[in-house]
């Protein structure tokens, strides 16, 4: 309900195929087990924390009882109203009296913990109000227009992967260009110019940009030329799109070099370009 809301990240409010808040149980267990762990599996201490829990909700819960009869016009709210502030009043003071009596035995911690969740509600609440301005939530948005779209895929080896990035580009965009980085080292150099004679063999029809990189970074030219691209055509929507092989078993994932990673982290860093990552099956 909290998620829902925007009082936490939505994350909480998906179900799984089960019909559970999975994403909410989980961080409910990894809660309980830290108390376990700090309390020492002490039910006396945890305890009078449930209770203090209990008793504030309950009382939060009648002060807006209270507030929703003095709005509400029907028969007999005033007897309703005093009924939930006496109930307020009851759970307020055996809160007071709770947290007073059990206080150095753990009670600290809700004093502590109650303002800092409140807090980070209306943190996580008020981010998201901002999102929702900056998306025109709940407003009608201008009509979808076409843009002319370039399509940059970074390759550094032939192979069927890259030709199945290829055709996934000029399937998406009006230009494709395919970019690999080189270094000033001798065998990498080598090893581009090995790949431009394979290409040039190949011939794709489709032009490979070379980026030089003093130092051995992969994702930094790659977003500095998205940046020179999207500088240079204002009104070209720019799309990289990062082939990538997706192993048949889970564990053969840490064979991977995760360039592709790294490369559409630097991207999304630095600039406004659309990351597609095609992942292709490895069977």
């Amino acid at each position: 309900l909290l998620a829902r809301d925007n009082y936490l990240p939505h994350v909480f409010a998906l179900k799984a195929d089960r019909q559970v808040h999975r994403h909410g149980v989980l961080a409910l267990a990894l809660v309980s087990a830290a108390l376990l762990v700090f309390s020492g599996g002490d039910t006396n201490t945890l305890v009078p924390l449930f209770a203090i829990g209990v008793f504030v909700g309950f009382t939060i819960a009648q002060v807006g009882m209270v507030r929703h009869w003095r709005l509400e016009r029907g028969k007999g709210r005033l007897g309703k109203a005093l009924l939930n502030g006496f109930g307020a009043v009851l759970t307020g003071v055996a809160t007071v009296v709770v947290t007073a009596s059990k206080f150095t035995e753990g009670a600290w911690l809700i004093v502590v913990a109650l303002p800092l969740l409140v807090a980070a509600f209306g943190a996580v609440h008020r981010a998201y109000g901002r999102i929702g301005e900056r998306l025109g939530l709940g407003r009608i948005p201008e009509a979808p227009h076409r843009d002319r779209s370039l399509v940059i895929v970074p390759v550094s080896t032939l192979s069927r992967l890259t030709s199945e990035a290829l055709t996934a580009a000029a399937s998406l965009g009006d230009e494709v260009r395919a970019v690999t980085v080189c270094y000033p080292d001798p065998e990498d150099r080598t090893q581009l110019h090995a790949l431009e004679r394979a290409w040039a063999e190949w011939d794709p029809g489709v032009p490979l940009v070379r980026l030089s990189c003093e130092r051995r970074s992969l994702g930094r030219p790659i977003a500095a030329y998205v940046r020179e691209v999207a500088a240079g055509e204002p009104a070209t929507r720019v799309t990289l799109l990062i082939p990538e092989t997706e192993p048949e078993r889970l564990w053969q994932r840490l064979l991977q070099n995760q360039r592709g990673a790294v490369v559409a982290h630097a991207v999304r860093r630095e600039t406004d370009a659309v990351i597609c990552r095609l992942r292709f099956r490895v069977l």
